[in-house]
């Protein structure tokens, strides 16, 4: 369906000419028509699927349609958002949205100075995105009152049970007024979201467009067995084999994602970090750095990676695997968004064996396993290498801004890693 085919206003309709958008995804088509109606809606769908557009639009709508101009402007709808990352990004798109309206959006999030936040704040607003900490500590601080939120979007909600927000996010719909349009998504629906889902839903409707856990199928999925000393060898092996535009390296906890980067721009290669610990103006810098390409790998762990959002991401990297299965399906989703292609490559040591099987059985499909590389699992068992691929562990000699190593350098430093103590071989906090 074509967005210039539904009920939506002009201002909205020339904002969207303006993104370069013109036809709806399918959970676009099959929300907007339900929202602009007023109606509850629960979401499962994938990240990537265009689900900020999907309530963002219809909000706008109804607010352009309802606006009065007595007094100060007040917060008449409310998106709760689990990272910084992921708020800003929201806000973003509202505002994009609704530059053609006389609407007005702002975001907050804790790790900053609350001052500019509470500025804005003072001056009136329209819709507010906001991470729930943050939410909650000015809202006992009396500078925000939600008694007059029309719209309520709670979005990401299964990383929010995974982050332990339930608590905050109860809390907070407690401030809202009973008579609200309530919108939920999530890429995962566990038991505790469905009961949390119907206590705050009113006869919702329903929109899945992908099965619960379920993979993108555009996007290239593969495994490489391999010792937990080895995988930062396999990983500068692959950057340096494989024509990668835009990497994106999951680290299961921060110090492992800094240790990744540092033993990266020990072999030349361009690398920034991205986790809580880093400062909201370096996680942001590292993700513009990312987004223009000034950067091509940036390592992640799951909580700062949710709200990541670039279009042509060519590869995620696994480096390890999640201990939670659903984390998979969302570490992939940040290739292969809008419908483009993307690839997925996972390390996988003798310890994490049982962590593949959990995703295997989560996504219902075996993953295809690279027997043939440099550093491979040699304790494995048979039956694990039932499909082999090569990739190649001789470096091409234009990379794209990756630097150069010889197959003479690949061998000798196979060669003394060998015996040595593995700087990652220490067991990792979870994040």
């Amino acid at each position: 369906m074509l967005f210039t085919e539904m009920n939506l206003t002009l201002p909205i309709q020339k904002a969207l000419k303006d993104e370069g958008y013109s036809e709806a995804t399918p959970i676009q088509e099959q929300s907007i028509p339900k929202l602009l109606e007023g109606k509850d809606l629960l979401g499962c769908a994938q990240t990537g699927t265009g689900k900020t557009a999907a309530f963002a639009l219809p909000i706008l709508e109804a607010l352009s349609k309802n606006q009065t101009f007595n007094g100060k402007r007040k917060i008449r709808a409310l998106v709760l958002a689990p990272t910084r990352e992921l708020a800003i990004q929201i806000s973003d798109n509202f505002k994009n949205y609704s530059r053609y309206l006389n609407l007005k959006t702002t975001v907050i999030f804790g790790g900053v100075s609350q001052n500019p936040q509470t500025a804005t704040l003072g001056r009136g607003i329209d819709v507010l995105v906001a991470t729930p900490g943050r939410l909650l500590d000015l809202i006992s601080q009396k500078f925000i009152n939600l008694s007059q939120v029309e719209h309520f979007v709670l979005d990401e909600a299964d990383m929010m049970l995974d982050m332990g927000m339930l608590h905050d996010v109860k809390k907070i719909i407690s401030y809202l007024p009973q008579k609200r349009q309530t919108l939920f998504f999530s890429a995962t629906m566990p038991k505790e979201i469905e009961v949390l889902a119907n206590t705050i839903l009113h006869r919702p409707e329903k929109v899945t467009i992908t099965p619960v856990a379920s993979t993108v199928d555009t996007i290239s999925q593969s495994v490489y067995h391999v010792n937990k000393k080895n995988k930062i060898h396999l990983l500068t092996d692959l950057l340096g084999s494989i024509d990668m535009d835009r990497v994106l390296v999951f680290s299961r906890t921060k110090h492992g994602a800094d240790k990744i980067v540092k033993a990266l721009e020990k072999m030349k290669f361009k690398a920034q970090a991205i986790h809580g610990n880093k400062s909201q103006n370096a996680r942001q810098l590292a993700l513009k750095n990312f987004k223009d390409r000034e950067t091509r790998i940036l390592v992640a762990t799951d909580i700062a990676a949710r709200g990541i959002d670039v279009e042509e991401l060519s590869h995620v990297i696994i480096f390890d695997l999640p201990e939670v299965a659903e984390t998979y399906v969302h570490r992939i989703g940040r290739t292969g968004r809008a419908g483009l292609g993307g690839v997925a490559l996972s390390f996988c040591d003798s310890a994490e064996q049982h962590l593949l099987r959990d995703i295997e059985k989560l996504i219902g499909k075996k993953i295809g396993v690279v027997a043939e590389h440099s550093y491979p699992l040699m304790d494995l068992p048979e039956e694990e290498t039932t499909e082999k691929r090569y990739v190649p562990a001789k470096k091409s000699s234009s990379q794209g801004g990756y630097g150069k190593r010889s197959s003479e350098k690949n061998a000798a430093r196979r060669d003394s890693s060998r015996g040595q103590k593995n700087q990652y071989g220490k067991k990792n906090k979870a994040v």
